[in-house]
């Protein structure tokens, strides 16, 4: 009877035994832990670009700076800057072209009209130097002013001329040229047909050339010829005194020697 219990609890062991491996065995494996994938670094943001630094470090441009400040302008023209993918271009007058500028005269314009004229002074999109030969080709180029205020380009051996009717300038200088942002500095005012009519006063005619003067010191080819004449004249002159000279001292050698053999 005790050799029965046992064996029936030897046998309860190695079948539970058995189950616990056979359950492990046809258990599938746990699945492998997946890694993270890496999250991508975000795109580095696009430089921005302060205008009113550029323009307080070259120039002087204060007068132009002041305008855009007062005309709220500079909002725009930042916005353009710094929020557009085609970028802006400005052509910026040096103070010395509004001291320049008598006729016509900035101080008559409404605050509406002077707005338009800084918008005037930019185009809604990035052109580098290189690309005004180009636009010299598609005739009137639109500004930020609107339909009415376009300007004319012509690239004459790679130096950029503009002309807006009353204003015929040229760029001197290139102060920022990096998309989004072209800044150029223009030689004078930049005055639109839109504002100030089709009325335009003729161009100043050129300078003559000087007149060229020979000095007073300087002897002319007159003077020259008539010294050389008077010197041949004299010269002759006296050959022929010479010569008579010499004729008359001969008679009256003759008569002296005539007369001595009539008395010996």
């Amino acid at each position: 009877m005790e050799f029965s219990r046992i064996f029936m609890m030897s046998c309860s062991v190695l079948l539970l035994c058995f189950s616990l491996a056979y359950g492990q065995a046809a258990s599938p494996p746990a699945p492998a832990a997946m890694s993270p994938s890496p999250t991508p670094a975000p795109a580095p943001a696009p430089e921005y670009v302060n205008l009113t630094y550029l323009l307080s470090v070259a120039g002087p441009f204060h007068t132009f700076l002041d305008y855009l400040e007062s005309t709220k302008v500079m909002d725009t023209f930042q916005n353009q800057a710094n929020n557009t993918e085609q970028g802006i271009t400005i052509f910026v007058p040096k103070d010395s072209a509004f001291k320049a500028l008598k006729k016509p005269s900035l101080s008559n314009l409404s605050d509406d009209q002077l707005k338009s004229l800084i918008l005037f002074h930019a185009i809604p999109k990035f052109y580098s130097l290189a690309d005004f030969n180009d636009l010299s080709a598609k005739g009137p180029i639109s500004t930020f002013a609107g339909g009415g205020y376009t300007l004319n380009f012509t690239d004459n051996s790679g130096t950029v001329h503009l002309n807006s009717g009353w204003s015929r300038t040229k760029v001197s200088s290139a102060v920022h040229s990096t998309d989004p942002v072209a800044i150029y500095q223009v030689d004078k005012v930049l005055l639109p047909e839109a504002i100030f009519g089709t009325d335009i006063p003729p161009m100043p005619a050129p300078a003559p050339a000087p007149d060229i003067s020979p000095s007073a010191d300087a002897p002319s080819a007159d003077s020259k010829g008539t010294a050389s004449s008077s010197k041949s004249s004299s010269s002759t002159s006296a050959s022929h005194r010479i010569t008579n000279f010499g004729i008359w001292s001969q008679l009256v050698l003759a008569l002296v020697g005539g007369w001595l053999l009539l008395f010996l």
